[in-house]
This record gives C-alpha cells, structure tokens and sequence, in this order.
C-alpha cells in the first residue's frame, strides 16, 4: 500500500456511520481476495464525495465497466478494461479497479479518455478521507471575519494536500484534468461544503 490507511482512524474521525465498504461477494470471485478489494471491503472510504456503487440486488455484485459503458468510446482503454469492477461514482466519473494491477481508473462520461486516477486503492482511500476532513472541519471567520483570507487559508489547504498527495502517488493530481483536480478546484471556491459543516454554516447562514 502506498499509504497507511486504517479502519480505526477513519472512525474515529467520522464515525462509523460515515463509512461505506463493499461486501467480499461484491467482487469477481478470482479478485475479491485482491489488497484493493479487501481495502474496500475492510476500511472502505468516508460517504460524501465519493460514493461507492451499490452492488446489484439479484446477483449481489458490482457491474463490470462492460455493463455501463462501451470501453470503445475511450480511445486508450485497456483491452481487459470492460473486464473491471465499477467501484463507485465521482463527479461524472465511474471509478472501476484494475485487479490485476491494482489502479483505480476513471471513465468520464464526458471525455473520450480513460484517467489513471489513483496507483492503489489505499490512495483513493486518503484522498477521499482528506479532502472530506477538510469539508467536515474548516471553518470561515464569519460576518466579522476577512472573507478574501479565509479563501486564501482554504486554498492552501487543498494545495496541501494536492502536494502531499503527489509526493508519494502523482496520479490523482497530475494535470488540471483529473477529477480530483477539480474537486480541489470546487472546495477551494467554497462548494461541496455540507450546511451543517463550520463552513457550510458559515456560508449558508
């Protein structure tokens, strides 16, 4: 694993509540024993930006990209790549796993090219664990506050963690592309923050 990613403290910062996983059986039988399948399957990811696909209720597993997708619609998609389970949603994008070698890739239904989004699932997993503790506990300065400084302060938060991400897996901020590029690009403007948040109540009223 690229990053040490544990069930424990992901509770102990949002809540048992807040963290969705998938079922062993969600999985092609000859991958669910894969690190990324078992991560999902054991720590899984905070609820919130990300959202993890629903097993189907008849068969109790994930779709293959094959089943909501046509793989030839993206030029650079790998032969095997319609053979990937669909793992969850982001923006317009389904995020499917490579088994085989353990990338968590993006089909944007509004692009014709497939994003390495992440080296492992234990990247995903901090991404989506530190941009939603940044949504969950920012907070602005208020009516008395300076607006323009509190902006300044929550982008240098989210180049933080773009740095500190890129540092150890280059993939999920590569380029202003990526998905997760402009989900930073979201929050920094002061979206996706959930009006019962510090910031959302700070923004909202």
């Amino acid at each position: 694993m690229l990053f040490d990613v544990d069930r424990s403290d992901l509770a102990d910062i949002f809540g048992e509540d807040r963290l969705a996983t998938l079922p062993a059986t969600a999985f092609p039988p000859s991958t669910e024993d894969t690190e990324g399948a078992r991560l999902l399957r054991t720590v899984g990811v905070p609820t919130g930006t990300l959202r993890l696909r629903e097993p189907d209720e008849d068969s109790g597993r994930l779709p293959l990209v094959r089943d909501v997708i046509d793989t030839e619609d993206f030029v650079d998609a790998s032969e095997d790549a319609g053979e990937w389970p669909v793992i969850g949603w982001l923006l317009t994008a389904h995020l499917a796993l490579d088994t085989g070698s353990g990338k968590v890739y993006a089909f944007d239904t509004g692009e014709d090219a497939v994003q390495e989004l992440h080296t492992d699932v234990s990247s995903l997993v901090q991404v989506t664990l530190r941009f939603q503790r940044l949504l969950d506990e920012f907070a602005f300065s208020g009516d008395g506050g300076d607006g323009a400084a509190d902006f300044e302060r929550l982008e240098r938060e989210v180049e933080r963690i773009r740095q500190e991400t890129s540092s150890v897996d280059p993939l999920p901020f590569r380029d202003d592309g990526t998905v997760w590029s402009v989900v930073g690009d979201e929050i920094a403007a002061g979206r996706r923050f959930r009006g019962t948040s510090p910031g959302g109540r700070s923004l909202y009223g």
